[in-house]
Parts: C-alpha cells; structure tokens; sequence
C-alpha cells in the first residue's frame, strides 16, 4: 500500500466501514463530524456525515473501492453547530490475510483536524505591515487553492455520481426492457389461457350436453327396464335367461314353480339346478342343440304335480344380430291339455251314446258320484222314466233305503277290479215295483288312467 503524505493532526476519528458505508467500528469523538440522521436509525456513514462531508466521503470512498488505494481530500469544511471546522480526510482499504477466512472488503476512514499552530486569529493584525500583506496574499493563495482543491472534489463527486446514475439508468433500463419481455409473455400466456379458458368451457359445454343425453338415455333405460320387467312379470311365462356356458343370467318369478331357483342362483349353470319335471331330465342338452344349430325348439312337459307346461328353447339375438345366448320359456297349456281330452271324451261319448241308443238292453253311464249320465231307450222300456226324467237323477234314487250306498260301493269296486261278470242287483221302477236286474259294469278312463266314470249294461231277470 502506497504511504500517505500528511502533516500530524489533532482529533482524529476512526470509522471501520464496508463498501456501501456501513459502520463497524468507530473510534474517536464521532459528534463533531458525524451525527444520527432523523427518521429510521441507521449505522450507515453516508447517512450520519454532517454537512460538508457527505460529499467528499462519497468520493472518496468510491474512489478506494473502486481503485482499491487510499484516497484523501484535504481542507474540507464540516459544519459543526453554527460554526464551520476545517478536516481532512482520508479512506484507506484494509489489506486482507491470504491465508485468513474470506470476509467483507473493509476501509478505514480517518477525519483529522489540522493542528492549532498552523490557524490564525481574525484578531491578529497583519495587513498594517509589509509582511502582514504578504502573510495575507500567501493566506489568500492557500484559500484559492482550497477552494480549486474543494472544486475538484466537487466535480468528481459530481462525475462520480453521473457515472452512478448513468450505471443505474443502464441498469434500470435493462431492467426495463426485461420487464417488458415479461410482461409481453404475460400477455402471450394470458391470451393461451384466455384461448385455453374458451376451450375448455366449450368443452364443459360439450360434456354438459354428453351427460344431459346420458341421463336421458339412463332414464330411457331404466324404464324400459322397469317395463321389461313388469311385462315378464306380468305375462306369468316362467322364463330363463342363459349365456353359451349356460350360466343362468336371469330369471322370471314364475319360474318358481318349476324350478327352486332364488337369487342367489344367478351365474350358476343351468344343468345344477333341480326341476319338477316329470320324465324330463335333459335340458342342457336340448339348449346346447339350439345353440349350436340356432333352430328353435319346442316339446311339452309335465310337472309332478299334473300340470302341462309347452317348453321352448330360441337363441337369444341382440340388436345387431349377435347370438349371446338362449331363451328358455314355459308356457301353461294344463287348460289345453284338459280341453284336449275333455274333447276327446265327448267324442267318445258321441259315439257311445249311438250305441247306447240301438241296444235292446237298458245301458246307463253315471259319474263316480253316482249322477247319470246318459239313458238309453232300453232303459225307458226297463224302468219307466224318460231320459229327460233320468238325466235329473241319482243312480241312489233307483234303489230302495237299504242298498243305496252298499248298490254304489260294490260298483265301484267292480270298476276298480275289473271284475266283468254280470251280477243282480234290484232298482226301482217309475211306477215303484221292484225290478231285479242282471248288469255288467265297465269303466271308462281318461289318459291319465284315471277312471272318471262307468257305464252298466242292464237287463231284467227273468224267474
């Protein structure tokens, strides 16, 4: 560091500080030249120098940072109170130890007043002699010069502060310009979201008209399905839903009385559940042949109770023609197949009665309650009554007290047996005489092999 060249001063002030001139240390009666400023405390030196100073410690402040050598302005007049004190001043950077931890550039600065002897007093008189006016124009130089020397300060402050400003319009303006970029990103990004804004509430607008249709389409749904449901319900057609594996998918109430399905039923194959068919134990296997051949098939089955159901067996089609499956219905035709036979038996009847009409012997057909039936002429000739009269009767009013319901057991019995040897028995005629007759029973049955009546073939006995 190079030496600084100056006289020995009285009063020196000692001030550590750093770059910006913020104080660490301070040595030395610091009132006279340095002072808190109002407002917000603060330990800065710029902010604290009294005036007369602040300019010049600026300088030379920035001087030594930025040259990184002492800096000194002598001369300079530092208000203190009402009055004026003449300083100088000096910054001096402190040398950092290389082999020392890394720390903040720190200067000292030294303010020193010049020593009493050099001052003079305004109440010495020194103009009345040659030497007084010489000592005052040498006074006088000295106040020039300390005034250029104040001047030069003053320019180089000014200097120093226009290199500042001019460092700090650059940097305001760079600061501008990147300002402006952000903010014509913003403006980008602002119009993406605006357009992204637009976008997506079109597309809510979209999904709010999707889901209005789907929740059309749900309620369709559901009421179709409610009417699906009702109508099977309804139709009282025992129905089962199968896939191709067979497994049940779904199924009617009315196929309870088929089958002992319940609801937990769904999903198992269709071949593990028990029926109440009689004689039918092979409708996997049925329902396999109509997946496969795709041919509908219909056979009647009886139950073990007796009734008639029409079984049939379609493909279960979708709407695009898709086979997933088949329907299995039962249909009631118990009342079919009773017709069926009550038909049957008319015409046997029809014809019986020809028969019955061109027999000699008396011929009468009667229920198992013993009601008549049918009365041929032979028994009009036999008995007395007409056949109007006789289709009004019991087969009990034709016998007296006593016979009536043993005349009607063995009847039975007869028919039951199938016992044909003729037999006597005595029934009363129209005009109350009694008339031993010799008859043979016979029985007629449905195809069930049930017996549901029996016909008589009578004719007197002759003593």
């Amino acid at each position: 560091m190079d030496e600084v060249d100056f006289e020995v001063y009285a009063g020196e002030v000692h001030a550590l500080v750093g770059e910006n001139g913020d104080i660490f240390y301070l040595l030395g009666r610091t009132g006279r030249y340095l002072e808190p400023a109002p407002g917000e405390p603060s330990m800065n030196i710029f902010k604290m120098a009294r005036e007369g100073l602040r300019g010049d410690l600026t300088v030379a402040l920035h001087r030594a940072v930025s040259l990184r050598m002492p800096a000194r302005h002598a001369g300079l007049r530092v208000k203190h109170d009402s009055d004026f004190a003449a300083v100088n001043l000096t910054v001096l950077p402190v040398p950092h130890d290389p082999d020392g931890p890394t720390s903040p550039a720190l200067f000292l600065v030294i303010i020193e007043e010049p020593l009493a002897a050099n001052t003079r007093t305004p109440a010495e008189p020194v103009a009345d002699t040659p030497e007084g006016a010489a000592a005052l124009a040498t006074d006088l130089d000295s106040y020039i010069i300390g005034l250029k020397q104040e001047l030069r300060a003053k320019d180089e402050y000014l200097q120093t502060a226009i290199e500042e400003l001019e460092t700090t319009n650059e940097e305001l303006r760079s600061a501008h310009e990147e300002m402006q970029s952000v903010n014509e990103e913003m403006q980008s990004t602002n119009e993406e979201l605006e357009t992204s804004k637009e976008e997506l509430q079109s597309v809510n607008e979209e999904l709010s008209t999707v889901n209005s249709e789907l929740q059309a389409k749900v309620t369709d749904l559901s009421r179709a399905n409610n009417d699906m449901k009702n109508l099977l319900g309804g139709t009282g057609i025992a129905t089962i839903f199968v896939d191709h594996q067979l497994r049940i998918l779904r199924f009617t109430p009315t196929i309870a009385a088929l089958t002992n399905l319940i609801e937990t039923d769904v999903g198992r194959p269709v071949d593990q559940i028990r029926s109440n068919l009689a004689g039918y134990d092979h409708l996997a296997v049925d329902v396999n042949e109509v997946l496969q051949s795709l041919v509908p098939k219909e056979l009647e089955v009886r139950t073990n109770t007796g009734e008639w159901y029409l079984l049939r067996i379609r493909p279960y089609r979708t709407l695009e023609n898709v086979i997933e499956g088949a329907v299995i219905t039962f249909t009631d035709i118990s009342i079919m197949k009773k017709a069926q036979v009550a038909l049957k038996d008319s015409e046997a009847m029809r014809r019986l009665a020809i028969v019955v009409r061109d027999a000699r012997d008396a011929i009468l057909v009667q229920d198992m309650t013993g009601r008549i039936l049918a009365w041929n002429p032979g028994a009009v000739r036999m008995y007395g009554w007409s056949e109007a009269e006789a289709l009004t009767k019991n087969i009990r009013d034709l016998m007296s007290e006593t016979d009536r319901e043993q005349a009607l057991a063995d009847l039975k019995d007869q028919c039951q047996s199938g016992v044909m040897a003729p037999s006597i028995i005595r029934r009363l005629a129209k005009d109350g005489q009694s008339v031993d007759a010799s008859i043979i029973v016979s029985a007629l049955v449905n195809e069930a092999g049930e017996t549901y009546a029996f016909v008589t073939t009578e004719r007197p006995v002759v003593n």
